[in-house]
């Protein structure tokens, strides 16, 4: 591989005979009135970079978005080879040759590192399953290329944001295309991190790969490209070699006028001490820190990723409470026991997580920004637009925000308006202290001179700024003092005038660090799920032999053959319908009508029986399987093209299913004479001492093992759960999968209710009424994800055991059957709020892991 020096100047030369394998040509994206990208003309040469600069919504992400095959342009054409093309999807860029990483990484946080780099193109076994041994080595390969030493069998929500960030390079590369487009690869990245990517770029551009880098880095821009092509307001507004264009000129190109001050001059003295910080330690983030913070003083902390900054700027805001040491104001000690606290001492703090954690999405702007002050909007408990439009107005225009009004949705706008946003929120709760977490990452140069300037003018007001930044430029040309941090631990600290890149730096690293700090990761990593699983699978246990065990002492017949045959046949039952639920929670929804499903199912297969005995089990089973079949595509149908929650589509199909089966049956019942002896026996009969319903139960989830976990179609069922919009980025069809996933979901609905007709005999349109809550909790407490994207099919049994255990102690024990539902509603509630803690509690680990 080649060693950084590549990408000198010499090499940085533009090819002008070089082969052109992609390029945009009068390229026009228009959503509804509104146009992205207008006449866009530029291409991509092999063993060449073109770096696309402009400001936060000029048109980049659309430009990346349509050679990525996400977008379909509105007008002009992409080529590829000197030919038009069409790109219906993003498998169509990818089989072109097309690699993307996009500027928010489409990961799947509850797949495996491996998953997450082949999703999508999984290397296939000779039976066209996955294989496995393939995928994992490919990982390894892509992951040594990248520099990310972890285990490619680790989940990725074990990860750090920046290791996910290069599990999305490897990603690409796996793919070994031709052509290469980063958007915004190095946001989430350290220095090591940001060397380690371009030692990779440098080695594909000598392999020919044409490539195309979309950041706002200015040092990294001119470091690495050998073009660059400017984007304005939509506008390609030119494209030049790397030597004839200066950062000045470049600026002015993306902006439309100079920007001179990117870091405002700053001559006013600092005030009185404001926050003080003595001996402050919290484990696993820092230790013994002390900090000093005067009024009007920019204060730095620096260091690199996982130093410990973000953790001392959450204690100093209350999320997290402090192990030892304390926090003054004003010189007098304070505890903040929450972050309510801490803004009633008038301390703000802008997240680095501006998604996650800073914003709600599907919220609007005005939503957005008033919630910190919403008792201001509501008075006497009423909340009032205009009053809130008052509060947000003087601040957004302050921030120079572009919106089309205050309803719009906040994630309609740019990275760098929904930072404005976040600030002008923060800002409204008038702070004497201001925490700024990567304030500038992900925005363009002329929105970060705008925030820059706007901290600059905060500071001389009085404000006391805790500024946190990856970024050393940033840090130097800000603050009047810098911290620098390193593993928690506090090694330097530089007045203004005396820092330096070097010096900074020298203070963050440390020699050989990595080695030990990696492999301590690596078995945290290791450990982590597989210690949920056993807690997991542990207390399901307990809960059974805490119930068994009791109930066996005070009624022996817990333990007898036929207790346990007949606990074995229901299980059965609910295990094929936990199944069925398991398949649609997976993919992030729900199917409420479930039992509705099973009952009509059952009754219409009882009927055909009925009616044609001579065909009973043949015509029993293809009556329950197309009842349900079809009743799982009408739900899937509504959910993916009616665009309606799951949890209203099948709410309203249960009362309808429920509707239609009792009209159906008209208040007949058809009992154990009026069938054949043979659909009977369909379940009860024994094969080596076990009923036939438990080894059909097993069947199918033999089966569902195998579709889940060994096919491809099985984990694109887990990523469109896990990450719907970066399912969609990379080409799986998020909708279709879903769609799938009912109609299996159906399927087995459908399956079970011709089980449980022969199973219990007598069938009326009353059968599995209420059903839905204990399928829906046996998943639930056996681990499936209501969030989706996780769930495992040992946990479905396990669950759907626990309950059934807990339901038939309590009836050997003679419990009151008027108290019966209520005590097994509350086992099930407490059941899953221990599951629920459970999960909590790992999240909270791993968050402490990634910080």
């Amino acid at each position: 591989m080649l060693h950084l020096g590549a990408l000198g100047e010499a090499d940085a030369m533009v090819k002008s005979d070089a082969a052109v394998p992609v390029a945009l040509v009068q390229a026009t994206k228009a959503f509804g009135g509104t146009i992205a990208l207008k006449d866009a003309s530029f291409e991509l040469r092999s063993g060449e970079v073109l770096a696309l600069l402009g400001e936060n919504g000029a048109g980049k992400s659309t430009c990346v978005k349509l050679l990525a095959g996400v977008y379909l342009p509105t007008g002009g054409h992409v080529e590829v080879d000197g030919k038009p093309v069409v790109f219906h999807s993003p498998h169509d860029a990818q089989a072109a040759g097309i690699s993307v990483m996009h500027q928010h990484p489409g990961l799947f946080p509850d797949l495996s590192v491996a998953e997450n780099i082949y999703l999508g193109h999984m290397p296939r076994d000779r039976f066209g399953g996955i294989d496995n041994a393939a995928m994992l080595a490919g990982a390894r390969r892509v992951l040594a290329t990248v520099g990310l030493d972890v285990p490619a069998e680790t989940r990725l929500g074990m990860l750090r944001t920046s290791e996910q960030q290069l599990v999305e390079i490897a990603r690409a590369l796996s793919l070994d295309a031709r052509v290469l487009i980063m958007d915004e690869p190095t946001a989430a990245l350290s220095q090591r991190e940001v060397e380690r990517l371009f030692t990779v770029v440098a080695d594909l551009r000598l392999h020919g790969v044409a490539m195309m880098f979309v950041g706002h880095r200015m040092d990294e821009i001119f470091r690495i490209a050998d073009r660059i092509a400017v984007l304005r307001d939509g506008r390609l507004i030119g494209v030049k070699p790397k030597a004839e264009l200066g950062r000045a000129a470049a600026i002015g190109m993306m902006v439309g006028r100079e920007v001179t001050d990117l870091y405002p001059q700053r001559s006013h003295a600092t005030g009185a001490l404001v926050l003080e910080a003595r001996g402050l330690s919290h484990a696993g983030g820092f230790s013994n820190i002390d900090l000093k913070l005067h009024a009007s003083e920019v204060l730095g902390l620096g260091g690199l990723v996982g130093s410990g900054r973000t953790e001392i700027a959450r204690v100093l805001f209350g999320i997290d409470q402090p192990d030892a040491g304390e926090i003054l104001i004003d010189g007098e000690a304070v505890r903040f026991a929450s972050a309510r606290d801490a803004m009633d001492a008038r301390i703000a703090y802008v997240s680095e997580d501006r998604m996650g954690q800073s914003l709600v999405m599907d919220f609007s702007i005005l939503d957005n920004a008033v919630l910190p002050v919403l008792d201001k909007a509501a008075r006497s408990g009423f909340y009032g637009t205009n009053r809130a439009i008052n509060l947000v107005s003087d601040w957004l225009k302050r921030m120079k925000l572009r919106f089309s009004g205050y309803a719009q949705p906040v994630k309609e706008l740019s990275g760098g308006n929904q930072q404005k946003v976040v600030l002008a929120k923060w800002l409204l709760t008038e702070p004497r202290v201001l925490i700024l977490d990567e304030p500038t990452q992900g925005i363009d140069v002329g929105t970060k001179a705008e925030v820059h300037a706007m901290v600059a003018d905060l500071a001389a007001q009085g404000m006391a700024i805790i500024l946190i930044s990856s970024e050393m430029p940033e840090l130097i040309g800000m603050c009047d003092r810098i911290i620098v941090l390193r593993e928690g631990h506090r090694t330097a600290e530089f007045a203004r005038g005396e820092a330096t890149q070097e010096k900074v730096l020298e203070a963050a690293t440390k020699a050989g660090e990595s080695a030990d700090a990696a492999q301590a990761t690596g078995e945290e990593k290791r450990k982590g799920p597989l210690d949920i699983l056993k807690r997991r699978e542990f207390g399901l246990l307990a809960a059974m032999l805490a119930v068994a065990i009791p109930v066996t002492i005070i009624n022996p017949r817990m333990v007898s053959a036929a207790n346990l045959t007949a606990v074995s046949m229901d299980a059965a039952l609910l295990v094929v319908a936990a199944l069925a639920q398991m398949l649609v929670l997976i993919t992030r929804n729900i199917d409420l009508s479930i039992a509705a499903v099973i009952g009509l199912s059952a009754y219409m297969a009882a009927s055909m029986v009925q009616a044609y005995p001579g065909l009973d089990i043949g015509i029993g089973l293809i009556t329950a399987c197309a009842v349900g079949g079809v009743a799982g595509l009408i739900n899937g149908l509504v959910v993916t093209r009616g665009k309606i929650p799951a949890i209203v589509v099948t709410l309203a199909s249960m009362s309808i299913f429920r509707g239609f089966n009792s009209i159906w049956a008209a208040g007949d019942q058809i009992s154990a004479d009026e069938v054949t002896q043979a659909w009977l026996d369909m379940t009860g009969l024994k094969i080596a001492g076990v009923p036939l319903i438990v080894v059909i139960a097993i069947v199918i989830l033999c089966l569902g093992y195998v579709l889940l976990y060994r096919t491809a179609i099985g984990r694109e069922l887990f990523a469109a759960g896990s990450n719907p919009d970066g399912a969609r980025l990379i080409g799986i069809p998020v909708d279709r999968r879903i769609l799938l996933a009912f109609g299996m979901a159906g399927l087995l609905g459908g399956l079970c209710g011709a089980l449980w007709a022969s199973r219990y005999a007598t069938i009326d349109a009353r059968v599995a009424l209420g059903f839905e809550l204990t399928v829906i909790a046996s998943a639930v407490v056996g681990g499936v994800a209501i969030r989706g994207g996780s769930g495992t099919l040992l946990g479905i049994i396990l669950g759907a055991l626990t309950l059934l255990v807990i339901k038939n102690g309590l009836t050997l024990v003679r419990v009151d059957p008027l108290w019966l539902q209520g005590v097994y509603g509350l086992v099930i509630l407490v059941a899953i709020g221990i599951d629920t803690f459970i999960v909590r509690r790992a999240e909270q680990a791993r968050q402490a892991r990634a910080r």
